[in-house]
């Protein structure tokens, strides 16, 4: 079986023949992603095959993303640790003005679609695959919509499906496998802090708002988060790698750590604030404090049901927020090297039947840069197919000779980001996942030589 066979065995698409379609559309986009439908696909049967997959309105998205949640928990169970990253992003489609079904988005200008993905990871970092995702089109009059949506309960709000996949995501994870919650500024709402958990669910969530808070459950003393744990004595400095944004150069920074247990207080005019009550969480905050010249200053206050009992316990609830950054990888893939946005369809519901499909995608391509660097000697044989590796070893090497074993991930990985134009010298680090997407549509081509020169060759 294919690595896209056993992904995806579990999908259920109401026929077996949709689902070997499927698979075959998965296969084909892996292999070339950054390429266009007509281009990926191997013939114009399999063209039609995908335009006629996300064109059927009795398969919903989530049918074509089952097999894949499911084989994303059965990857948990190899885990004492994950994490369960939420987060929104949004698809600009306003330059195809025909599509039906689409809505505003941030830009005032501009028609597109909602994403809300709960990316499941390892706790060393490596991408085990989508847990949940949603898909919506705001209203068109969105300044009336979202007045009433700030008086609306928040199970008629957008926010409320931080909520939804919180219970979800964590209900296909094994009751025996610790699960932390993670999100960005946007995840910062009372009603998810106290929403039910399981067994063994915690939360790390960046703050955003400066909530009132108590530093003695019982005391009548109210004092603003960010004054509260300002007030607390620097336990020592960590450094951090931090990640290439839009607005930041990759680099290396120095952070002062603060930590405390603080009450916070449900908020003012909540209509459930009695029901709530105050909740006990450990607060950490990483701020830089001589950033270089002309770059912006590192803060990062983080509110967690995580044990913090010492400096250590701060310092991993960093480096585990820092791995919050994969996500963002995940919507880079998604809109860069799957070039989503760019595909032609004539209906919101054909592209959330695409988007499924290639959230397996884009979650493979970020699974091959992470495993490469988390685990390298594990063999590629894990990875690639047989004919595959060989073509690659072949084209790397200059050379008809095989070697006696297959090499490992990490050798290959590198090798194909070669190919999409990875250096590779000292001091370029670890190669990225945009050069993993170009080199893979080589060595499609490539491999599909290797294969036709064996076969002609036996």
């Amino acid at each position: 079986m294919s690595w896209a066979e056993k992904e995806l065995k579990h999908t259920d698409l109401g026929d077996q023949r949709r689902t070997q379609r499927l698979v075959k559309i998965v296969e084909d986009l892996v292999a070339q992603p950054n390429a266009s439908v007509p281009q990926a696909s191997r013939d114009n049967a399999a063209m039609q095959g995908m335009y006629d997959l996300w064109s059927n309105r009795r398969i919903p998205p989530n049918s074509i993303l089952s097999g894949h949640t499911g084989r994303t928990g059965e990857r948990c169970q190899e885990h004492t640790t994950v994490l369960m990253i939420q987060d929104t992003t949004e698809l600009d489609f306003s330059t195809h003005k025909s599509t039906r079904g689409l809505g505003p988005i941030s830009n005032p200008a501009a028609n597109g679609l909602k994403v809300h993905s709960t990316l499941c990871c390892s706790d060393a970092g490596v991408p085990l695959g989508i847990l949940h995702q949603t898909t919506w089109a705001r209203e068109k009059n969105r300044r009336d919509a979202g007045y009433r949506e700030r008086k609306a309960a928040i199970e008629e709000k957008e926010s409320h499906r931080w909520l939804e996949h919180q219970e979800v995501s964590q209900a296909l994870i094994p009751e025996d496998t610790e699960v932390i919650l993670m999100t960005d500024r946007e995840g910062d709402i009372y009603d998810l802090f106290v929403q039910p958990r399981r067994a063994k669910s915690e939360f790390l969530i960046r703050a955003a708002q400066n909530r009132k808070t108590k530093t003695v459950a019982f005391s009548d003393d109210v004092i603003p988060l960010f004054e509260a744990i300002r007030q607390q004595p620097c336990q020592g400095l960590q450094t951090l790698e931090l990640q290439r944004t839009p607005k930041r150069e990759p680099r290396v920074a120095t952070l002062s750590v603060r930590y405390a247990t603080l009450w916070l207080q449900p908020p003012q005019g909540h209509p459930k604030a009695a029901e709530f009550g105050a909740i006990a969480v450990q607060v950490v905050l990483a701020e830089e404090e001589h950033p270089p010249e002309g770059e912006k200053a590192v803060s990062w206050l983080l509110l967690t049901t995580l044990p913090v009992n010492s400096f250590d316990d701060a310092c991993q609830c960093l480096i585990r927020y820092s791995r919050r950054w994969l996500i963002e990888r995940y919507n880079f893939v998604l809109k860069s090297g799957c070039r989503l946005e760019e595909l032609q369809l004539e209906s919101a519901d054909r592209l959330e039947r695409a988007l499924a499909t290639y959230s397996i995608v884009a979650w493979r391509l970020l699974w091959l840069t992470y495993e490469a660097r988390v685990n390298p000697d594990a063999s590629v044989e894990t990875v690639l197919e047989g004919d595959e590796w060989q073509a690659l070893y072949c084209t790397i090497h200059k050379t008809t000779e095989l070697p006696p074993e297959p090499p490992s991930i990490g050798q290959c990985v590198r090798w194909i980001a070669k190919l999409g134009g990875f250096l590779g010298r000292k001091g370029d680090g670890d190669p990225g996942v945009k050069t993993l997407w170009r080199g893979m549509q080589r060595l499609n081509d490539i491999a599909a030589t290797w294969k036709l020169l064996r076969g002609l060759g036996g």
